[in-house]
């Protein structure tokens, strides 16, 4: 595959770039020599090897999620500066 004047035009054009035809050459140098690198990994025989999401493995170390405590409606309450019939008591905000 060969990158095109073209090719590039729209590319800069998208991440609006103002590219000077001196760089575009150099553009199109450098993304030729990774796209032959890129054909020869294609060359390289991968039968039988699994496909991986990370290079190395991976576990979840998250916890599991226990309930470790119990919602004692009496205990918080107490918490409260103000309370009125078993519940927080706040200033109004909306009239």
């Amino acid at each position: 595959m060969t990158i095109t004047e073209e090719t590039i035009k729209y590319v800069a054009s998208l991440a609006k770039l103002n590219v000077s035809e001196e760089e575009k050459k150099k553009i199109a140098e450098d993304l030729d020599h990774i796209l032959d690198y890129i054909e020869t990994m294609n060359e390289l025989d991968t039968e039988g090897v699994e496909p991986m999401s990370h290079v190395l493995p991976v576990k979840n170390v998250f916890r599991e999620d226990v309930v470790v405590n119990q919602n004692n409606r009496e205990e918080l309450i107490k918490n409260a500066p103000k309370q009125k019939d078993g519940c927080f008591a706040v200033p109004k905000t909306v009239e």
